[in-house]
């Protein structure tokens, strides 16, 4: 017979008086399409990184660190993560100027705050797949009726073929600004939220010492508070650089398939896997690499920024 302290796994798990039985009521589909849509394809995909995987996601055919071997060798796999930091290189940095502009803006605003917080953030919303539509079909046609060379056209100058034009490149004028302005918003917000924590009697001190309003306050204040915000714009900047998929697919693919140059490792993968060859053990070693890297790349970045540490 069991005693009144004695407790079973499933009093344990729903606690006493059953006060967690809500929580797993409300977390417990979560954590099951978690676990059902995210940890297991991973798991998945490691094991068929293991194996030769042609057209099957049962292999029995085990060739341990073959497809690894492969990957790293192929020219066109690391000629996806050139593209990945040629990406980098152009979109962090504008994100990052244009929404800490966009947040300092705002948060100036005496009026009308709430309003404009939302038009900027909207865009967020929209999916990326539609809006590279947008871009392509109407922005950026390469014909005439295509709003960027309609302005072209309006001072004189010649039609671009903005999406196959490789010299100059100008496809990353396209790539760049609509991921620009899908994301611009988000981080505003996180920018915003920094501002608001800064105690308004800095503010107040430097203006007893004689600082000047504007760059300098902005230099010696305003900046040095927002660290830990930057910290975290900068790793989710990079890590979502390397997740970038539907910009590049929808924008630059057409009826005659995906041009060789511009191929993010995401899109080079999804033709590696579900491409002519199905190679989904080659497709699986790429992708546990691709993993690998952004976990060095943030752990990284962390450590040089410090994140974590206790301030001074």
């Amino acid at each position: 017979m069991r005693g009144p302290l004695t407790t079973t796994p499933t009093r344990k798990l729903l606690g006493p008086q059953n006060r967690h039985l809500w929580f797993w009521i409300f977390v417990g589909p979560f954590v099951l399409g978690l676990t059902l849509f995210t940890y297991v394809p991973l798991a998945w995909s490691v094991y068929l990184s293991f194996f030769d995987a042609h057209n099957t996601v049962s292999p029995t055919d085990f060739v341990g660190f073959d497809n690894y071997t492969a990957m790293l060798g192929d020219d066109a796999f690391t000629g996806s993560l050139v593209t990945f930091l040629v990406f980098t290189a152009f979109i962090v940095p504008a994100t990052y100027v244009l929404s800490l502009a966009l947040a300092l803006m705002v948060n100036r605003l005496r009026w009308a705050q709430a309003f404009f917080r939302s038009v900027f953030f909207l865009p967020v919303a929209c999916s990326y797949v539609v809006a590279a539509l947008i871009w392509k079909m109407s922005i950026f046609n390469g014909v005439r009726f295509g709003l960027a060379n309609t302005v072209l056209d309006w001072f004189g100058a010649d039609q671009i073929a903005w999406l196959s034009t490789t010299d100059p490149p100008w496809y990353w004028l396209v790539i760049v600004t609509v991921r620009l302005w899908l994301q611009a918003g988000f981080y505003m917000v996180l920018f915003l939220a920094g501002l608001q924590r800064i105690s308004p009697r800095l503010y107040e001190a430097a203006a007893v010492d004689g600082a000047r309003p504007g760059w300098q306050v902005f230099r010696h204040i305003t900046f040095p508070q927002l660290r830990a915000t930057s910290v975290a714009v900068v790793l989710l900047l990079v890590i979502n650089a390397f997740q970038a998929f539907d910009e590049f697919y929808n924008l630059l693919s057409d009826s005659r398939g995906y041009p060789p140059y511009a191929r993010p490792p995401l899109v080079y993968l999804y033709y590696t896997a579900l491409g002519q060859g199905q190679n989904l053990g080659l497709g699986s070693a790429g992708a546990v690499i691709l993993a690998l890297i952004i976990a060095v790349v943030t752990v990284v970045q962390a450590r040089w920024f410090g994140l974590g540490r206790k301030e001074d």
